[in-house]
């Protein structure tokens, strides 16, 4: 008993210090942006590496998402005679939840494996240590440009993901559902507007 009581001690003990350690981290690479020197072109390279590096997946992400969720959509507002106002689905619920949710996932699964294997790469050869011994904040160097590129560029690559769900929204209504492009925009449109989504 007494041995089972240690062990979930020391269980909960650690998963206590990785949080600690995780939100030290991240306190020190958020005030990291505030503070001098600036690695700006270190930040305008992984604003590129994650933001035109994910276009491809994301782009991929948002069409297939868009032309099922209009698909689906459509055969479950059949029966309502409901089927042209599809558009109105597809824009309020990949703005508000799929969009969103998306390109956090796929940016998640591409860049963030990629930056942590990457800063794990590193460590294991030593270059953290070199930068130390050189007097250089590893943190600021290595992560916060990181972290500021990926603040920048998610917001940038949601409204593209958004867009192009809607635009593979649209070729499914347009080229199998019949649904005239004025009538599927308008209502797109429509259904984005504050007073409707509020």
């Amino acid at each position: 008993m007494a041995a089972a009581i240690i062990r979930i001690d020391t269980l909960l003990k650690g998963y206590v210090f990785t949080i600690q350690q995780f939100a030290h981290l991240t306190g020190l690479a958020v005030t990291g942006i505030f503070r001098k020197p600036s690695y700006v072109q270190e930040t305008f390279y992984y604003m590129d590496h994650i933001g035109v590096g994910s276009l491809f997946i994301l782009a991929l992400t948002g069409l297939f998402t868009g032309m099922v969720l209009t698909l689906q959509g459509a055969i479950q507002l059949q029966p309502f005679g409901a089927v042209p106002y599809v558009s109105r689905l597809v824009s309020t619920s990949v703005v508000r939840e799929l969009g969103p949710v998306l390109a956090a996932l796929m940016l998640a699964g591409r860049v963030g494996t990629g930056i942590a294997s990457e800063l794990a790469s590193m460590q294991v050869t030593e270059q953290i240590d070199a930068l130390r011994a050189e007097g250089t904040d590893p943190i600021k160097k290595l992560v916060t440009p990181r972290l500021l590129a990926t603040l920048l560029m998610v917001p940038v690559l949601t409204v593209i993901t958004n867009g192009i769900a809607m635009a593979g929204g649209y070729l499914i209504a347009r080229l199998y559902l019949s649904i005239d492009s004025f009538f599927y925009w308008t209502w797109a449109f429509e259904a984005l507007r504050p007073s409707c989504m509020g």
